[in-house]
C-alpha cells in the first residue's frame, strides 16, 4: 500500500474552519519557532513572547483538529506514518 502524504494532509483539512485556523497558527508558529531560537542567540530578546506565539499557533491548530474531528490525523502523524510506510517499503 502506498501512502500518498500529500493527498492525506488534504484529506485531514477539509473543514473551513480548520482551515483558516491552521492559515492563523501557522505563522504564528514559525513566529514564535524564531523569537526562540533568537532567544538563545542573544539574550537580549524577551523569551516570553515567542513561548505565547508558539502555544497560541499550537491551540489553534488543535483545536481546528477538534472541529475537523480528526484529532489523530494532525500532520505531524500523518508525517511519522508516511516515514514509517517508507521504512517498511525496504
Amino acid at each position: 500500500m502506498k501512502f500518498n502524504l500529500v493527498k492525506a494532509i488534504k484529506n485531514t483539512h477539509r473543514h473551513p474552519i480548520n482551515i483558516i485556523l491552521h492559515c492563523i497558527g501557522l505563522p504564528l508558529y514559525i513566529i514564535g519557532i524564531y523569537i526562540i531560537i533568537f532567544y538563545f542567540i542573544d539574550q537580549n530578546k524577551p523569551i516570553l513572547h515567542g513561548i505565547i506565539l508558539y502555544m497560541s499557533a499550537i491551540s489553534l491548530i488543535i483545536f481546528g483538529h477538534i472541529i475537523e474531528g480528526n484529532l489523530r490525523a494532525m500532520t505531524l502523524v500523518i508525517i511519522y506514518k508516511y516515514l514509517r510506510s517508507l521504512l517498511l517499503q525496504n
